[in-house]
């Protein structure tokens, strides 16, 4: 048996048994309405702006996401630290040594529980930071002139809402 009129893309007959798998699981009919692959390519041409930045100061994506989180947040134990900027506690414990050796944050015991460990931002990690702000404003003006402001806080505020939603 076929079946005819699911999707306007999707016109052409299917056979039911393919039928009902996407429209049980809405399966988007390509890459380009995956929304995983939406995500990654969208990732990949924001970040194309940044690197540039960040490479010309020897900074990877994700030391600059630890220091912006401890630029924020303040002091965090590494635990938080990790789940807050994205990165997996194994790849942590080399940031955070590469970051120490050029003194961009710092390092103490957690107190009471010497296991523990509390980073900080130091004062070169934050002029790092205040150096790049008008790089970054320039980049993130660009994004908003493209998308339009209210577009931008709407596609912000829908990420929130999807990463909030699986917390």
């Amino acid at each position: 048996m076929k079946v005819t009129g699911f999707r306007a893309s999707a016109r052409q007959s299917l056979p039911i048994a393919s039928l009902r798998w996407r429209e049980f699981h809405l399966l988007p009919e390509n890459t380009r309405r995956s929304l995983p692959m939406a995500l990654l390519h969208a990732r990949e041409v924001v970040m194309a702006r940044f690197r540039p930045m960040l490479a010309a100061h020897d900074v990877t994506e994700q030391q600059w996401r630890v220091l912006r989180v401890l630029s924020e947040a303040g002091p965090v134990e590494a635990t938080e630290l990790a789940d807050r900027a994205s990165v997996l506690p194994p790849s942590l414990t080399r940031i955070i040594k590469a970051l120490e050796g050029r003194r961009f944050i710092t390092r103490n015991k957690a107190e009471g529980d010497g296991r523990r460990v509390v980073l900080t931002i130091a004062p070169a990690g934050s002029a790092l930071i205040d150096a790049l702000s008008p790089e970054r404003r320039v980049i993130y003006d660009d994004i908003e002139r493209r998308l339009g402001h209210e577009k931008l806080e709407l596609l912000l505020d829908l990420l929130e809402g999807l990463i909030e939603g699986e917390s």
